[in-house]
């Protein structure tokens, strides 16, 4: 790993890219590593495009600014391709991962990405639609990342997550299991 990777999160309000953001940072941090997670938005509603960001470090993370050179993107909704540069300041070295159906070389095409870039993708949506109920990919691109990066031990990680779903969703065990199989379920089909 990097001494400091970037990390930036597409989506749109109510997708849960902040929350993707944040449990990321919550088993980052649990695993003893320094992480940074911050939204940017201003008054959007329901459905607008929304970003979220990480940093990650082995030692302390100094830098407060806005991420310009994300290691890696991870885009919740593939219709955000059409009108927000989702590969923008991503380096030769970077990774980018979709929620979509289509294989990656068919995203690598679309979004014309150098040779460098490693492309994944993942049907997140389907993924959560089969496990939680509804579309919100914000926990299967989570397992996605983690699989993609191995940043993180998996199990550790799951762990966690365990631990910060069952406080929030305390009295909704099948929300808990849902977005636990979501998380498993991308891990293990992500594809390149």
């Amino acid at each position: 790993m990097k001494d400091l990777m970037e990390f930036r999160w597409h989506g749109r309000g109510g997708q849960g890219a902040k929350t993707a953001a944040l449990l990321f940072a919550d088993a980052a941090l649990a695993s003893g590593k320094y992480i940074q997670a911050f939204p940017e938005y201003g008054p959007e509603r329901m459905g607008a495009p929304v970003a979220a960001f990480n940093r990650l470090s082995s030692k302390p993370i100094l830098l407060h600014s806005g991420v310009l050179n994300p290691d890696v993107v991870i885009v919740l909704d593939p219709t955000l391709m059409d009108s927000v540069d989702v590969t923008e300041g991503l380096p030769e070295t970077g990774i980018i991962i979709v929620n979509t159906a289509k294989p990656a070389s068919d995203v690598r095409k679309e979004l014309n990405i150098k040779p460098g870039i490693k492309v994944f993708t993942i049907d997140a949506s389907a993924i959560s639609k089969e496990t939680i109920g509804r579309d919100i990919p914000n926990t299967p691109m989570l397992g996605a990342l983690i699989k993609v990066t191995g940043i993180l031990d998996f199990k550790e990680m799951l762990a966690d997550t365990k631990k910060k779903l069952e406080k929030k969703f305390k009295s909704k065990p099948e929300v808990i299991e849902g977005n636990l199989k979501a998380i498993e379920r991308a891990y293990n089909e992500v594809k390149s």
